[in-house]
């Protein structure tokens, strides 16, 4: 079940109240989850039943995005103005310092999380902020295009397209490398979440001068990429183990952008790993 916490943060403009919708199960060590831009928490489903086994798994969906309100004015989407409001969901949840896995913008944020010593561990799945420009144009360009198209098309559309392999891969192809796994109700519900998503725009204007140069020192890193990523090349991944000389670099066979509907199983032991 789906439920919403507010808390509030200190900005230069006095204090603000933030709400951000979350979802949590299983016990153990808590491990929170951070979606990609456009996307909710429900990416997280095919590995959240296999984590919590193990963890008390918090699967968040980040501010303006899914269920969680759109940042109220004062705080910025970028990562000095996102990773403090995680910081405080952290406080308002007891959760001291958890273990964090992210994948896209989430795994950038896991990543800062990780330099700013809010967390255990970092899991980072084909996270953003290791790009050339080019590459970086080139990512923002499929994601503006899936964004048009979920906003264009209406919902019957999405509906019918989603109930075959062809139709799921014509609007999912871009994160998944094996889009014919993804079910058509949560084809639809992602789809909704991209079309409905209040912060995608100020998310990606924020992104537009991101690079993620510094060393996570101190804090175990995973950083894992797809061998069939579409939007970020795995290439990527080189230079991020580069930046954080200390990390772990997993690739993770035949698996897209977002992985862990192509390969429950593998990405759920890499975060398990990558989280003890």
């Amino acid at each position: 079940m789906t439920e919403t916490i507010s808390f509030t943060i200190d900005t230069p403009a006095g204090q603000r109240t933030v709400g951000v919708a979350y979802e949590r199960l299983g016990g153990g060590e808590p491990l929170v989850l951070l979606h990609g831009i456009g996307h909710h928490l429900q990416a997280w489903d095919p590995v959240v039943g296999i984590l919590a086994a193990e963890r008390d798994v918090v699967a968040v969906d980040l501010p303006g995005f899914g269920r969680s309100p759109a940042l109220p004015d004062g705080i910025p989407y970028d990562l000095s103005g996102v990773v403090p409001v995680l910081g405080a969901f952290f406080d308002a949840l007891n959760l001291g310092r958890p273990h964090v896995a992210g994948n896209s913008l989430g795994g950038l944020l896991a990543l800062q999380l990780g330099h700013d010593k809010l967390v255990r561990s970092v899991t980072a799945l084909s996270p953003g902020g290791f790009w050339t420009e080019a590459e970086r144009r080139y990512a923002f360009g499929v994601l503006m295009a899936m964004r048009q198209g979920a906003l264009r098309l209406p919902e019957q559309t999405v509906a019918r397209l989603a109930r075959t392999a062809v139709g799921r891969a014509a609007l999912v192809s871009p994160i998944y490398a094996r889009p014919g796994r993804r079910s058509p109700d949560a084809v639809v519900a992602e789809t909704r979440a991209l079309r409905e998503a209040s912060g995608f725009e100020a998310v990606l204007t924020a992104g537009r001068s991101v690079r993620f140069t510094h060393d996570v020192a101190e804090v175990p890193v995973t950083i894992a990429w797809g061998t069939n990523d579409r939007v970020l090349l795995r290439g990527q991944g080189v230079r991020a183990k580069k930046a954080i000389p200390g990390a772990r670099l997993v690739r993770l066979p035949g698996c897209g952008h977002v992985p862990m509907n192509d390969d429950p199983a593998l990405v759920a032991r890499v975060i398990l790993d990558g989280s003890r």
